[in-house]
């Protein structure tokens, strides 16, 4: 990790964002292309964006939720209630290659703030949104959020209690599965108008997103038009597909090719079950897997979790110790790669900051900035785009 400040390059390096999005989806897209070197500019309301308010902090409004979506961001803080606000983002826009929001359509409309209205005075911008539902569809302007999406695409029903009572994954997953989706159709589209000189919209909803990505294993018997056949991959959902408990913790194990099946149904004492047709060939476990996993499941609570991974990584079996979230702080291949790295932010004092996971050999990505408090740039920002001590003060008020 770059240290906050440090020049560093990044293949996105000169590309400026004007991001108006918040809480998850938007925020954690425009920090990926942050963290890929682009200059962005994070425009907030007064009271901030939501979720500066949650989570553990050391200062008012820099909650750890915020923390860990708004690294590499300059804010500044607009009322686009007030006339002299709404005129200074579209200057800023005018400036900038990418604009990104995640309100529904007919909001950014009324505000002025839509393709159409924004590419006739600036044909090279890259207009970017992402919202619950495709556009110019029935459902295009309903409100959307991440545990609805869960709902109604399935994801929460194949993560069903025990009762068959559907569940939400513990995690923000449909809206940084969008967000890591939009920052990518946003790179493409740069990389067309390098090609073109073209500027386009480019618009990304969450329930097709999240259905693309669930589907690619769950169509199953749909894909060739026989649902009867079937949908859902049928190891994804066999209640023996879980970390395996071990004499003193859990594990994780994962075999695919008939080769790993065969060392590691020897390395728990089942030899005999190698030659066993039910498990020879991928198709023939796929067609028992329960009978399969549960062979490996009870197997496995012969040793510790030490004593298996000292088995059966000589053995080329993909395999690790299933960790907690405080675990993680400690693991020795986290600490052997860096991925925790410790930082000294400009007000909140020492913080972890979480790795970038890419790694580019001629245009390193870096973390530049640590997040901002809120309207920390806005002077700044202004003076950068041409704005004058008067036009500054007009704009940010108090804030100037």
């Amino acid at each position: 990790m770059a240290e906050p400040g440090e020049a560093t390059g990044g293949p996105l390096a000169g590309v400026r964002v004007i991001d108006l999005t918040a809480v998850v989806l938007g925020p954690f897209a425009t920090q990926t292309l942050g963290d890929m070197g682009a200059d962005i500019v994070k425009i907030e309301p007064p009271e901030g964006d939501p979720t500066r308010q949650i989570g553990p902090s050391r200062g008012p409004g820099m909650g750890s939720y915020f923390a860990n979506l708004n690294r590499n961001k300059r804010s500044i803080v607009l009322d686009l209630k007030l006339p002299a606000a709404r005129a200074a983002l579209d200057r800023l826009i005018g400036g900038a290659d990418v604009f990104v929001h995640n309100m529904r359509l007919g909001a950014a409309a009324r505000l002025g703030l839509d393709d159409a209205t924004l590419r006739a005075r600036h044909p090279r911008l890259i207009h970017a949104a992402a919202t619950g539902f495709r556009a110019g569809s029935s459902m295009s302007e309903y409100p959307a959020f991440d545990d609805l999406i869960q709902g109604m695409s399935g994801a929460a029903a194949l993560n069903a209690d025990p009762d068959g009572a559907p569940r939400y994954f513990p995690t923000v997953m449909v809206d940084k599965l969008t967000g890591q989706l939009l920052a990518s159709m946003i790179g493409m589209a740069l990389f067309h108008r390098e090609r073109t000189g073209q500027g386009q919209a480019v618009h990304v909803p969450m329930l097709e997103s999240m259905l693309s990505f669930l589907l690619v294993e769950h169509m199953w018997g749909a894909t060739i038009d026989e649902p009867e056949q079937g949908m859902g991959y049928p190891r994804m959902l066999s209640p023996h597909r879980r970390p395996y408990a071990t004499r003193d913790g859990f594990i994780s194990v994962i075999c695919v090719s008939d080769a790993q099946w065969a060392r590691v149904l020897r390395a728990i004492g089942r030899e005999a079950l190698v030659a066993d047709p039910r498990f020879a060939t991928i198709a023939a476990r796929s067609a028992h897997v329960d009978a399969l996993l549960a062979v490996l499941a009870e197997g496995l609570t012969a040793r510790t979790t030490t004593e298996w991974l000292a088995i059966l990584r000589p053995l080329d079996i993909p395999c690790g110790e299933a960790s907690t979230l405080p675990a993680l702080l400690e693991n020795a291949y986290l600490r052997e790669t860096g991925f925790f790295a410790l930082a000294e932010h400009p007000s909140e004092g020492r913080v972890r900051v979480p790795a970038i996971p890419a790694r580019f050999s001629a245009s390193p990505a870096g973390v530049r900035r640590l997040w901002p408090r809120l309207g920390e740039h806005g002077v700044e920002v202004l003076r950068e785009a041409g704005f004058g001590a008067g036009e500054i003060a007009e704009v940010l008020g108090g804030d100037a």
